[in-house]
């Protein structure tokens, strides 16, 4: 088998950190249902830098890496000698010391010059009981309930940044419109500064059609942006 260690710059282990991070928001999301171990190639004996519900395999930070993803990366560099797509990563099952199924994918993470300086595996129970995966999606799971603030939002799945401009504008102007704390002659100012602050106007082309959204010119809502600078 060939030697996959890499000695990891900067910018590598800066790569292995960020996907750490987004780790932790991922298995939010999904659930205890779900094993997800972060491998460094650095160190085979201690690659496991990150390992959440490390139950399902009985893994925790610091275990070496797999026979199987030895073999799995060794794949993966056979696959991209001959040409072939990788970066997707590799799905299989396989089963925990306890005979347990897994369905588990093992994908690279590549750091600077290309290289594969580490995996990702994600192993899923499929010995875990439907029951316990649905608390999951409906807010009863330890830890899954939603952030009371975005409990039942809506959230625009719009198609392109025009369309997401109008549906923020039109769903602000009908709160503002609502709010009988608000004058008339400030209602235009509201809209902006509401949108300021959930940063539209880092969009391209956004106060053109916030201009004619609200059928105003351009220069007033510069002005109303400035203010809000100030």
């Amino acid at each position: 088998m060939r030697d996959h260690h890499v000695v990891l710059t900067e910018t590598d282990k800066a790569i292995l950190n960020s996907y750490s991070a987004m780790l932790e928001g991922l298995s939010m999301y999904l659930g205890e249902g779900y094993e997800m171990v972060l491998h460094s190639l650095e160190d085979y004996s201690n690659s496991a830098v990150k390992v959440i519900h490390g139950l399902h395999t009985g893994r925790k930070e610091g275990a070496p890496i797999t026979d199987l993803a030895l073999d799995l990366l060794e794949e993966i560099q056979k696959k991209e000698a001959d040409g072939k797509e990788t970066r997707k990563g590799i799905t299989y099952f396989t089963q925990n010391k306890k005979g347990e199924p897994l369905k588990s994918v093992t994908i690279p993470i590549r750091g600077e010059q290309n290289r594969i300086i580490g995996l990702l595996c994600i192993n899923f129970s499929m010995n875990l009981p439907f029951s316990e995966y649905l608390k999951n999606f409906v807010g009863q799971g330890i830890g899954t309930k939603p952030q009371e603030a975005y409990e039942n939002r809506k959230e625009n799945f719009s198609a392109n940044s025009v369309e997401l401009l109008e549906d923020m504008a039109e769903e602000i102007r009908q709160e503002v419109m609502e709010d009988k704390g608000i004058s008339t002659a400030n209602r235009n100012k509201e809209i902006i500064s509401r949108l300021y602050k959930k940063g539209v106007y880092n969009m391209k082309d956004a106060v053109s059609r916030t201009a004619e959204i609200l059928g105003i010119s351009k220069n007033t809502v510069y002005l109303h942006l400035r203010n809000l600078e100030e």
